[in-house]
């Protein structure tokens, strides 16, 4: 069995046997075509891994905290759907940009507070980003929260992540790219 099979393995027990906060049940997995049709609304391929946590898992209701968003339509859980957070971020990032978000970067599950973790989807990792809106300043809103998907997956198996209760006094690295990757690179 591959590391991303154990992994894989693991995120199914855990996500049969715990509900995050407003799901009643998790939610059967998406098919293939919903996921094709996902991809085709966002303009670009949602990382292997985080596919198959779609295409195998559920379409949302398991991860940390509120888990996984879901993909494309909206369950009785009332979560935004990823697509459409998507897409309202980057519709709200033209209308302000002072406030741009970054392409490729897709909220895949929310904090409260306007916080998403989100992955990006231009990395070939899949660096998982967490957005943090609560400050002044777009420069100071993003950090790095894990360098892989898979890294994020393990913190939260292993109740590692910055939001569990021992945990809290983390420091997150922030996100250097933000300027770059929203073209907004000031000049010096």
């Amino acid at each position: 069995m591959t590391e991303i099979e154990q992994l894989m393995a693991r995120v199914s027990v855990e996500a049969r046997n715990s509900r995050p906060w407003g799901w009643p049940s998790l939610p059967e997995p998406v098919d293939a075509a919903t996921l094709a049709r996902a991809e085709s609304a966002l303009g670009f391929s949602v990382p292997p891994l985080l596919a198959a946590l779609y295409l195998r898992i559920g379409d949302g209701g398991f991860g940390p905290e509120y888990g996984l968003l879901p993909l494309l339509d909206s369950p009785p859980s009332g979560e935004p759907a990823v697509v459409t957070q998507y897409l309202a971020h980057r519709e709200s990032g033209r209308k302000d940009p002072d406030w741009p978000w970054p392409d490729g970067i897709l909220p895949i599950s929310h904090w409260g507070c306007g916080m998403y973790a989100c992955v990006d989807c231009r990395t070939p990792d899949a660096t998982v980003l967490l957005f943090e809106p609560n400050t002044d300043d777009a420069d100071h809103a993003w950090y790095v929260d894990a360098p892989t998907l898979t890294a994020w997956l393990h913190a939260w198996l292993d109740g590692t992540g910055w939001y569990g209760e021992l945990n809290d006094d983390t420091d997150l690295e922030p996100w250097g790219d933000f300027r770059i990757r929203t073209g907004a690179a000031r000049a010096s």
